[in-house]
């Protein structure tokens, strides 16, 4: 038994190196030498291109390096600020601002899978991720062509849940060029994905623009999903496929339109709605007033689905209340603040505000050709339940996702191909930023520091305190998502 066991280990282990294949606890890791001819031939187009390709990353490199710790530095100093000084909700205000600004996570901070990360999200997530890594590989491997390094092979791992990639340089030759090549290699990964990031950000500026001829903007939001437990879900609500063109008196021609005027909503108080004094008495009806929790004032029933307690003042009272049914009060009817407002188009008016809950709003939105919504609560909840495109199609066969989904992959790409440069950058052992500082060293030090020996301590000390710096980052960093 032992002797058949052996054999199968040994089987599986030969199955296992002939596919170039490793498996431990956590980690699957496959490499190959089939695209070695595609990486030599990348490595031999336009030397001289190639050569200025390199340089200007290996500068930049260099000044990411800096920048990271900078960055670093700053943004645990800001956390530990908020932590000690501000109140919770001044915290939980901030806090997706630095998890989101932070690169100091990576690949999992800015977007923990599980945690703070919509299911829906994940494609999107793992596949900018694998992209990322890809490309930051062909950067190191392809650099490293172009210095005459020998290159073995391109892989792929995967890491918990999380992809990644790599290419296998041979050692020796590494060690025998001199420090600037060496950091043209080591600098190509983090340049190409700052260049990734910024041709993912020219894609996504110039959307409206390459997708002119099948789509066109500018027009109001266009419905392309409803959560089922939104509130703008009903008969009477928000449909895929409706068009956006208001909320409340804010037009709406594209998303950001959308968000920017719910977050004014939000911010500012609740708009009434000018109403004649023969209409408000004729639509009025007695009604019990009372005081809710908050201090607010309710004066219709609880049962009511229709009518909404609306408050008013008139020149004998400035506490006046009534329950009026909403749709009939807000169709046709100018949005004011004051009495003042409704004066100058009407006869006797009042500007009648709804009475609700301290944070909710009522708030009218138009679809035509649809009959208007009437939404009331707190406008981040319709905010969060529907999604919306500012890309209207052309043609009915056209999908109204497709816009979408470039947006959205074009945002992570952005998002996490940076945090893979900052990260990189970053002087810290086991990362590019440990070999960026050591050939960094070997290439400037060497005349001031003779002894190969002492720069080779200093390189360790200020890998020791990038380390040390990542690492409160993360543990912080991780501790605000998961905790919190």
């Amino acid at each position: 038994v032992l002797q058949s066991s052996n054999s199968l280990k040994a089987s599986y282990e030969d199955w296992l190196l002939t596919y170039g294949l490793s498996v431990s606890p956590f980690h699957l890791r496959w490499q190959t030498a089939l695209f070695n001819r595609q990486f030599y031939n990348w490595g031999r187009w336009k030397p001289k291109f190639l050569y200025l390709w390199f340089s200007i990353g290996m500068v930049f490199g260099i000044v990411a390096m800096f920048g990271s710790v900078i960055l670093l530095g700053k943004t645990l100093l800001q956390t530990l600020t908020q932590m000690l000084t501000e109140a919770p909700k001044a915290q939980n205000d901030r806090m997706l601002q630095v998890v989101v600004s932070v690169p100091s996570l990576g690949l999992c901070l800015g977007a923990v899978p599980g945690v703070n990360l919509p299911v829906s999200q994940l494609t999107y997530f793992f596949s900018a991720i694998l992209i990322s890594g890809v490309i930051h590989e062909v950067g190191h491997g392809v650099a490293a062509i172009r210095e005459q390094v020998r290159f073995n092979g391109f892989g792929i791992f995967i890491f918990i849940v999380y992809p990644g990639a790599f290419v296998d340089l041979f050692t020796t030759h590494l060690q025998l060029i001199s420090p600037v090549q060496q950091l043209r290699i080591f600098c190509a990964g983090v340049w190409h994905n700052f260049v990734l990031g910024v041709a993912s950000f020219m894609v996504l500026f110039l959307l409206p623009a390459i997708l002119f001829p099948f789509y066109y903007t500018g027009v109001g939001a266009l419905v392309t999903e409803v959560a089922e437990d939104s509130p703008a879900n009903g008969p009477r609500g928000l449909f895929v496929g409706d068009l956006v063109t208001n909320l409340q008196d804010c037009p709406v021609y594209n998303v950001e339109d959308w968000n920017s005027c719910l977050g004014d909503i939000s911010e500012k108080s609740q708009v009434g709605y000018c109403v004649s004094a023969a209409t408000l008495q004729q639509l009025s009806f007695p009604a019990r007033v009372y005081r809710r929790l908050d201090g607010t004032v309710e004066c219709c029933s609880n049962n009511s689905l229709t009518d909404i307690c609306f408050s008013y003042s008139s020149k004998l009272d400035s506490h006046l209340y009534a329950c009026l049914p909403a749709r009939k009060v807000i169709e046709a009817s100018k949005v004011c603040r004051t009495n003042m407002d409704c004066h100058k188009d009407f006869g006797p008016s009042f500007c009648v505000t709804p009475s609700l809950e301290n944070q909710t709003r009522l708030i009218r939105v138009k679809h035509p050709p649809h009959i208007d919504m009437l939404y009331v609560g707190h406008p981040m909840h319709l905010q969060y339940t529907v999604s919306l495109s500012s890309f209207v199609p052309r043609q009915n066969f056209l999908s109204i996702d497709l816009p979408v989904v470039i947006e959205t992959f074009c945002k992570y790409l952005i998002s996490l191909s940076g945090a893979l440069a900052v990260i990189n950058a970053v002087p810290c052992f086991a990362l590019d930023g440990q070999w960026i500082l050591n050939s960094f060293l070997e290439a400037t030090l060497s005349s001031l520091i003779v002894e190969k020996q002492n720069r080779e301590l200093v390189g360790f000390l200020i890998l020791l305190a990038g380390s040390a710096l990542l690492a409160a980052n993360v543990a912080l960093g991780l501790w605000m998502v998961t905790a919190r």
